[in-house]
């Protein structure tokens, strides 16, 4: 069994949380503040560890079979992002996927979102932004 560190399209209510059917939801639980966290294409997040500046970033950790980790969760995670272990804030050590900045396309839109502390509360962001856009009748920038 393998303690995983989920922070995005993976976690309940979202897209892919059908590829950790079968997984033991721990609980939510925070890194320590020693990683930067990277909206892709506003698609998916990852992890980055850092020296310096980091942030303590949110998710839900659970407890996997190696099947599901292997056969299931890790098929349906994107190309950019690698599995690793990390440090929660309470000093445990599990896995979770980390960006690997190699191998990011150039010209992707990669935003900088551990300030906000969570993948979620980005998403809140976006929608919020849309929301403003929709009532504005412009596209995102054009109303400036």
């Amino acid at each position: 069994m393998r303690r995983m560190f989920l922070n995005g399209t993976a976690m309940s209510g979202q897209k892919d949380h059908h590829a950790v059917a079968g997984a033991t939801f721990l609980g939510p639980a925070r890194t320590r503040a020693a990683y930067r966290f990277y909206a892709v294409r506003d698609e998916f997040p990852g992890l980055l560890p850092v020296d310096e500046g980091g942030c303590s970033i949110l998710g839900e950790l659970y407890e996997m079979s190696e099947e599901i980790l292997f056969e299931s969760l890790l098929p349906a995670e994107p190309a950019e992002l690698e599995i690793a272990t990390i440090e929660l804030d309470d000093g445990q050590i599990v896995n979770a996927m980390q960006l690997q900045p190699e191998r990011l396309v150039p010209g992707d839109k990669v935003v900088d979102i551990a300030d906000l502390g969570g993948f979620r509360a980005y998403q809140a962001h976006l929608a919020a932004n849309r929301s403003i856009d929709d009532v504005l009748g412009s596209p995102a920038g054009s109303h400036r």
